[in-house]
């Protein structure tokens, strides 16, 4: 039988499974295995050229039991309402990891911002926000930055919702620059995240950091600050990838010079000659693999070829679950993306909190919350995977879908 690839279906199974674990009725995933709410809209665009451009766009509302949904704006071309739809729900299982009162929500944008200017890029985030106005808001639905968006494009959305509505919203999205109510600590927070769960999964298998060998895929957002808070904790980072390739030395590299000279989109293999394929670098011998760039990287096909003793993921869904399967026989550690991504949003909730009360928080006042919202999540899951002897993933998701199914259970719903 061919491996299942495909993000939603693979999400639809692992709810499935954790909702018959936690011994709710098939009613329950039925309300659960897709969006409350789907909206597809046309942007129409002018270009520099002078042309006029229609690009689709998306917002998914998976479950608003526990409170307004919450989720990123992607910006990409492969875009899709199937993937949109999926992550939406992964927003929902996060929210529920980190205990936070929001249900899930995810939003995109069909086009590559690496060849558009930054006046047609603006023009795309405006018209994104006119045409998911009316559903969208600081206590319906709170976007915030995801692939290839970034701060720039949460101002320009939250000014023109302000301007829609005629007040100033900073509320209404989180992940914006800190002039404009933006929080400390909102930029790194994912991979701060994900270096917490690293630190607490190399405790569980009596790895030491220091001089631990760490392999990096993907040196975007989240991969470079990985890398570097690695680095920086005394560990060897002997591989790191981007979408061209991989650079691999086995007594650790430079992670100061390629930061140095990474583009804005995280390229940085382009400038080397002797390079490696993503392939090869995840099958590298360390102690530590950290995929961190796309979906469905570690498969049936390459699970057995794994040499990590722990893999903790930073990208969404980049393991299968026949992959999973495999990891965890094979006695791997494996920290799931629902809970080791959830540092993104657990900081855009502090940064909704603070444009709330209209008080701010200091770095370090938002990494001490940071850090412990996490190390409890992550104690939580451990034990709920050890006592009821499933994987972490199927641990995960039994406590991220606890929070919606109890909220949906209360409302009377189902």
């Amino acid at each position: 039988m061919a491996e299942n690839l495909n993000l939603f279906t693979s999400t639809q199974n692992v709810i499935k499974e954790a909702l018959t674990k936690l011994g709710y009725t098939e009613e329950m995933y039925e309300l659960l295995k897709e969006p409350l709410r789907m909206l597809t809209v046309r942007i129409p665009v002018k270009m520099d050229d002078g042309s006029v451009k229609i690009f689709t766009g998306y917002r998914a509302q998976h479950n608003d039991a526990p409170g307004p949904t919450k989720g990123g704006v992607r910006f990409h071309p492969e875009v899709n309402e199937e993937e949109v739809k999926a992550l939406s729900m992964w927003m929902t299982l996060k929210a529920g990891i980190v205990d936070l009162p929001y249900g899930g929500g995810k939003g995109g944008v069909v086009c590559d911002p690496r060849q558009l200017s930054m006046r047609e890029i603006e023009n795309i985030s405006r018209g994104y926000v006119r045409a998911i106005s009316q559903i969208v808001g600081p206590t319906k639905d709170i976007p915030a930055p995801d692939v290839y968006t970034n701060s720039q494009i949460m101002a320009w959305m939250m000014d023109e919702y302000s301007r829609i509505r005629e007040f100033d919203s900073p509320g209404f999205i989180t992940g914006k620059p800190i002039a404009l109510g933006g929080s400390h600590g909102r930029e790194k927070a994912t991979a701060q995240g994900v270096t917490i769960c690293i630190h607490e999964a190399a405790q569980k298998r009596g790895i030491d950091i220091k001089g631990a060998r760490v392999v990096v895929q993907g040196f975007g957002n989240a991969g470079s600050y990985l890398a570097k808070f690695m680095h920086d904790a005394g560990a060897k980072v002997v591989g790191i990838s981007d979408a061209y390739g991989g650079l691999h030395d086995p007594d650790g590299l430079d992670i100061d010079y390629l930061l140095d000279r990474r583009d804005s989109f995280g390229t940085i293999t382009t400038l080397f000659d002797n390079t490696i394929t993503n392939q090869q670098l995840l099958e590298i011998d360390c102690d530590i693999l950290v995929p961190a760039a796309i979906s469905n990287q570690i498969t049936e096909e390459n699970a057995r070829n794994i040499q990590a003793s722990i893999v903790v993921e930073a990208a969404n869904g980049p393991t299968t679950l026949e992959a999973t399967k495999i990891l965890t026989e094979r006695g791997i550690l494996l920290v799931p993306d629902v809970l080791a991504s959830a540092g993104g949003v657990t900081v855009s909730y502090f940064e909704w909190v603070q444009n709330n009360q209209g008080y701010y928080w200091t770095e370090e006042e938002v990494n001490e919350k940071l850090h412990e919202n996490l190390i409890k999540a992550f104690n939580n899951i451990y034990e709920v995977s050890q006592t009821r002897g499933v994987n972490m993933r199927l641990a995960a998701y039994m406590v991220g879908v606890r929070r919606a199914a109890e909220a949906s259970k209360f409302r009377g719903w189902v």
